[in-house]
Order: C-alpha cells, then sequence, then structure tokens
C-alpha cells in the first residue's frame, strides 16, 4: 500500500512549530489552524501567500470557546471520526514550574478542555497535545507551602494533590460517549532528538483504536550519555549517540545586517559586557553582584539565567518569549546584545525563509512560545507509524484496552553543564575540554508510571 498523506487540524497553532514539523515529515497534511493571535494568523497568511504553505489551507482566527468544531468540520467537508489527527497546545502558563502555579477553580471552563471539547466532537484517529512539563504534576487547587501538611496542616484534598488535572483530564476523555480514547504521554526533551535547544515538553498521544504508541529512545547526548537499554549478553558493540547540536550548529554561519532584537537596556549591557562567554553573573566582582542583582543575589538557587552569556559550544538553554530580562538573559556569546528573531528562528529550527508578522515583542512571542519543529517531526514519525499500521487492517480496533493510561518519562531532564562548584566560579570556555564543569551521564533513561 502506497503511503498517504493524513490530514490534520491545528488548534492553539500559535507560530506553526508544531504543524511544520508534523508537515516536515512528507505524511501529514494541515487543513486548518485556529489561533486567537491576530499577529500569529497574520503570520500564517504571511507565509501561505509566499507559498510557504498549502493554499487551501484555512485559517480561524477568534477565540476557541466560540467556535463550534461542527461548523469546521462542515467547512471542510468533513464528518465526526474523518480526521486523521487533531494537534495543538492549549495555553497552560499557571502550570509551568517556572513561574507561580495558579489554581483552576473550574478546570472545564479551561483551554484544556476546549481542546477536549474538540477531540469530542470532531471523533479524529489521533490526537497531539503538547503541553509544559509542569502540567503533569499541577493541581487543580493550590495550597500554600505554609499550610501543607509537611508544616502541620491538614491532609490534601483529592483535588490539591499533584497530577489532579490530569488525573481529571484523562477521566473526562475515558467518559467521552462516542469514542473512548487510550492515551500515552511522553516526558520529552527536544536537545535529545537533534534540536540545539534544552527544551521539556509532555505530548499526550491518543488515538482511539486500543493501539499503544511508543517514543523513541533519544538519539543524541553529551559525550557522557550512553542510550541504554535492554541489551543482549553477546553484544559488545558501543552504544553511541549522535553529539547533541549547538549554538554553534544553529547560528554560527548566521550574518545579520540589521538584526531584529528585543535587546537590553544599556544598565544591562553594562554589567553583560563585563561577563565572558560560557559564564553569568558569578564572573562579576562581588561588589557588583549585588549592585545589579539587587534582594535576588541573597536568593537560594543557582539563578543561572542571571547575565547569562550564551556558548557556542552547548545548546541553548530554553528560549523564553523575552530574552532581555536580567535573571533569564539569552545574551549571544560575543556581541553584548540579546539573541535575534533570526537567530530564534534557527534554534527552533524554523525555515530560514518563514516570515514573522507584528511587533518585536510579538514575533518573539510567537518563536519562544513554538514547539520545537524537530519535536513534530519526531512525533509526526511515531503517529504516522501507528495510523499505517491500523489502515492496513482496515482501521478496525485492537481487541485488547490497554490498561489505565502511562506517564513515559523517556530522560526529559537535561542538564549540560555546572555554574558553581566548591566556591569556584565555572566558565564555559569554546573549544575546551570543560571536563570539571559537565555533569555526570544521567542514570534514569526511562520510566514508566500510571494515571490512577
Amino acid at each position: 500500500m502506497s503511503s498517504p498523506q493524513y490530514n490534520v487540524i491545528s488548534l492553539f497553532s500559535g507560530g506553526l512549530g508544531l504543524d511544520l514539523g508534523l508537515e516536515s515529515t512528507g505524511r501529514f497534511r494541515v487543513l486548518a489552524c485556529v489561533e486567537k493571535e491576530k499577529a500569529f494568523c497574520e503570520t500564517i497568511r504571511l507565509n501561505q501567500l509566499a507559498g510557504r504553505l498549502h493554499p487551501q489551507l484555512k485559517v480561524y482566527q477568534g477565540d476557541i470557546s466560540n467556535l463550534s468544531p461542527s461548523d469546521v468540520l462542515a467547512d471542510l467537508n468533513l464528518k465526526p471520526g474523518d480526521v486523521d489527527l487533531i494537534v495543538g497546545g492549549p495555553p497552560c502558563q499557571s502550570f509551568s514550574t517556572a513561574g507561580r502555579r495558579g489554581t483552576v477553580q473550574d478546570p472545564r471552563g479551561t483551554l484544556l478542555w476546549q481542546y477536549l471539547r474538540f477531540v469530542a466532537e470532531m471523533r479524529p484517529r489521533f490526537f497531539l497535545m503538547e503541553n509544559v512539563r509542569g502540567l503533569l504534576s499541577a493541581a487543580l487547587r493550590h495550597r500554600r507551602l505554609s499550610e501543607r501538611p509537611e508544616r502541620g496542616g491538614r491532609p490534601l484534598e483529592p483535588d490539591e494533590e499533584a497530577g489532579s488535572v490530569v488525573r481529571l483530564f484523562a477521566g473526562d476523555l475515558q467518559a467521552l460517549p462516542d469514542a473512548r480514547y487510550h492515551m500515552d504521554c511522553f516526558e520529552v526533551n527536544s536537545v535529545n532528538y537533534g534540536a540545539p535547544q534544552i527544551r521539556e515538553r509532555a505530548l499526550f498521544i491518543g488515538n482511539r483504536y486500543n493501539a499503544v504508541v511508543n517514543f523513541p529512545d533519544p538519539t543524541h547526548g553529551s559525550p557522557q550519555d550512553d542510550l541504554g537499554g535492554e541489551r543482549s549478553l553477546f553484544d559488545s558493540s558501543p552504544r553511541t549517540l549522535k553529539p547533541w547540536a549547538t549554538l554553534r550548529d544553529a547560528i554560527g554561519d548566521l550574518c545579520e545586517a540589521s538584526p531584529t532584537v528585543l535587546d537590553f537596556s544599556p544598565r544591562k549591557k553594562k554589567y553583560l559586557a563585563m561577563v565572558p562567554p560560557g559564564s553569568n553573573w558569578r564572573s562579576l566582582p562581588e561588589e557588583v553582584q549585588k549592585e545589579s542583582m539587587g534582594k535576588a543575589w541573597y536568593a537560594k538557587g543557582g539563578r543561572s539565567g542571571w547575565w547569562r552569556r550564551l556558548t557556542f559550544d552547548l545548546p541553548c538553554p530554553t528560549l523564553v518569549t523575552m530574552p532581555n530580562h536580567a535573571s533569564t538573559s539569552l545574551c549571544h556569546p560575543l556581541e553584548t546584545r540579546a539573541l535575534s528573531i533570526r537567530e530564534y528562528s534557527r534554534i527552533q529550527e524554523f525555515p530560514d525563509s518563514w516570515e514573522f508578522a507584528g511587533t518585536v515583542s510579538e514575533q518573539y512571542a510567537q518563536v519562544g512560545n513554538a514547539v520545537p519543529t524537530r519535536l513534530g517531526q519526531v512525533a509526526g514519525g511515531v503517529i504516522a507509524d501507528a495510523l499505517d499500521s491500523l489502515r492496513t487492517r482496515g482501521w478496525h480496533p485492537y481487541e485488547s484496552a490497554p490498561g489505565n493510561y502511562r506517564v513515559v518519562y523517556v530522560q526529559s531532564h537535561v542538564r549540560t553543564r555546572q555554574w558553581y562548584k566548591n566556591g569556584q566560579t565555572l566558565v564555559w570556555h569554546d573549544g575546551d575540554e570543560n571536563g570539571g564543569a559537565a555533569y555526570a551521564a544521567p542514570k534514569t533513561k526511562r520510566k514508566v508510571r500510571r494515571i490512577d
């Protein structure tokens, strides 16, 4: 049987990183995008007019809460069950461990449940939902640390327990009246699959055929890493990984006469100019550290992002929507400026021809919030293989239903280097061995737990 192209409907499309990754496999065609932000929709239309997207792609601009899934299907001349794949990442900033976690008092009114509404009414063969890894441990109702049981407070209620958001979502998914979905979640990191960026994500893959899918082992790693896994007693061949892609791989050959930059203020540049490549605030004299960081200097934790100047020889840290903040700075290794939009785009692996609409801040938001296209490509390969297998069996579901939904950790937690040890500041020098600043290989490669 020939390899077909499977149709896709994209929700919360954003900058299209996930969608471009899927389409790069050659196995998927995005029929429609749903996106609220005007500038993001303008980016989609701009690239569509330039011939980089299919001319028949439909863009639905507006609040998804006001959009009827049945109207979208009718507009595309499709029926429930005709969609091969729904993809999207509902914005869930309150679940991110990077900021203060909020509370979800009415979860079924959130964007996470709007995504579920489209799955329920469209009944796709598969769905792919991506989100921050913090979603997996998020609680429906947040209790202050000072009032928790370990601090003498009363026991947690079920909706205050870690993971209660995903448990409720999983329960509602199981209870859909017309299509029962199996779902697996994978905790992954884009750098482990060849992207030049450390970025943890949670990928939820569901289907209505009782199919169990698996995300591949990492293909890339540091020199200390080993792929591990099950091996024959007589297998003496080395387990080798390709080296991580680095910032140099992404932007080393990029020359921009007038880069588009959301840059540091003159005050911030004064301090960053004193930081060598591959270091951060710890390379400043102590009095300058205190002067520049204020109360943050006395805070606990690594604070590795403060006055951070990047290094070419390591992958880029996770991109943020505002690279010019003092505490999460993404300063160019050689120039005292923030990474440019084009450099951001390269790190997320958008095509060089891709254009972004909107203000400079809106462009950074599009690229910084995007899913690395590499993850879309890898996930697309997994889903295409599963769809192919089901197609050969006439779309008949597998007889035995899998057990509880799985959460599969696939070496998602990655630390590339140390910044400080035994009272010494560690600077990562490009071109050197840097063994003293390197972490040992991770011990946990893959583990599985079930959603109760």
